[in-house]
């Protein structure tokens, strides 16, 4: 059974390793260059002290690769879900050739398990060494940004991605078992990994572990966006984005010493020369005198409050990230062993 799954297989694992393969050399002769560039300019920096505000030259090497390669990171399990786990079972039904297999001795339960097993190892390794590589390849830009908590860091880096990957194949293997047909099974998997994947990022992961708080003054923060809404002389305020190296900033508020947030006419007595803005467009100037004079009265009674996740919590959230989906792929595993039995008899 394991020859005839691997037979069955071998086209999908060289069209996957071909393609590991061709990322494979690409990272390799180009990431030493990004590490050496890094290098040089942290060297430099140094004998100058001038590392926080001097630019980085490693953000302008390779541009196409720090947009692309992120991007196969994160659509990677998705798509093993979709051209590996989609067809496994759901092309056997469709063309009727389960029942050739089920006449030779072979179990339902021996014919799914090995299927699993030798499909599902090979993406979850495909998966691994990929995301081995781009961690690799993007640890120069990492220790630069330090943002590797934010979402759109977070799901190519770590353990996580293995995680996404059983998910998205055993999701496509239920999804054959119960459609019956490769395209229906293909569609059902890309909208329930999409689905799964925004719940999890959105509702359960900022919840794996209560938020810490934490104060700034505007001094050093300022405020967000203002909108003036000249002559009804209403604004819309809001608190300033805060940058926290390492973490995974969820939230701002601008609130006083009572933890009350700022009104809209509280902002306008504080900051009364936005009122005199309306009428003629002010010089750059003026917003300029008349922003630093509001943040100054703002700051001795408002503070910015950010809630967010610490870098000390990036590996449990990676591991607990990944033990949720494994539950869901496991589970996924048993309903189509249950959709075998009950559907096929």
């Amino acid at each position: 059974m394991i020859r005839l799954t691997l037979r069955q297989f071998r086209t999908g694992a060289i069209i996957g390793c071909a393609a590991l393969a061709a990322l494979a050399l690409v990272i390799t002769l180009t990431g030493p260059h990004l590490a050496e560039v890094n290098d040089a300019f942290q060297r430099a920096c140094r004998a100058v002290g001038d590392c926080q505000t001097a630019p980085n030259p490693v953000f302008t090497e390779y541009p196409q690769l720090q947009v692309l390669l992120p991007v196969i990171g994160i659509i990677t399990p998705a798509l093993l879900g979709l051209f590996f786990g989609a067809p496994l079972i759901a092309s056997e039904l469709e063309s009727g050739t389960y029942r050739l297999a089920w006449t030779q001795s072979v179990t339902r339960r021996r014919w799914l398990a090995t299927k699993l097993a030798v499909v599902g190892l090979a993406a979850v390794a495909l998966t691994g060494l990929l995301i081995w590589m781009l961690d690799w390849w993007a640890g120069p830009l990492d220790a630069v940004k330090q943002d590797r908590f934010s979402p759109g860091v977070f799901s190519w880096h770590g353990v996580a991605p293995i995680g996404y990957t059983l998910f998205a194949f055993a999701l496509g293997v239920a999804a054959g078992v119960l459609a019956r047909r490769t395209v229906p099974a293909m569609a059902i998997t890309l909208v329930g990994f999409v689905a799964a994947r925004l719940a999890v990022e959105n509702w359960m992961r900022p919840n794996f572990a209560v938020p810490v708080h934490r104060s700034f003054s505007l001094l050093t923060t300022g405020f967000g966006s203002l909108q003036l809404s000249a002559p009804s002389g209403t604004y819309s305020l809001t608190a300033p984005p805060v940058v926290i190296r390492n973490a995974w900033v969820l939230s701002t508020a601008l609130v006083d010493r009572a933890n009350r947030a700022l009104t809209g006419k509280e902002f306008i007595r504080i900051c009364s020369g936005y009122a005199h803005l309306g009428g003629e467009p002010p010089t750059p100037a003026q917003i300029m005198s008349i922003h630093a004079a509001c943040v100054r009265k703002l700051s001795l009674t408002y503070h910015t409050v950010a809630s967010f996740q610490p870098g000390s919590r990036f590996w449990p959230f990676q591991w607990l990230e990944m033990g949720v989906f494994i539950v869901a792929a496991l589970a996924l595993g048993g309903l189509a062993y249950w959709g075998l039995r009950r559907r096929f008899t």
